[in-house]
């Protein structure tokens, strides 16, 4: 997940988003460093970071093309082939 990386984008401190949430600080460390965390919560955050749900697993840039390139995998290799669109 992409919480830590958004709180440093938005300069925000893991104190500040637990507040946000309406929980403690070690309940927002645990739920930061867990291996699964509920739809709920996953929401709760968003909606106190103010993206939407999917930027908590990639971010823009990884789910918008660039306008002068496109990229897709090799079916055969498995390598990224990077096409410039002009």
């Amino acid at each position: 997940m992409r919480i830590k990386e958004l709180l440093k984008e938005k300069g925000l401190t893991q104190q500040e988003l637990a507040d946000m949430v309406g929980v403690s600080y070690q309940s927002m460390k645990q739920t930061l460093n867990a291996s699964s965390v509920t739809t709920s919560t996953l929401e709760k955050i968003a909606t106190a970071l103010n993206v939407p749900m999917w930027q908590l697993f990639a971010s823009p840039e990884e789910v918008q093309p660039k306008k002068d390139s496109l990229s897709l995998t090799c079916p055969h290799c498995g390598k990224d082939i990077n096409i410039k669109v002009e």
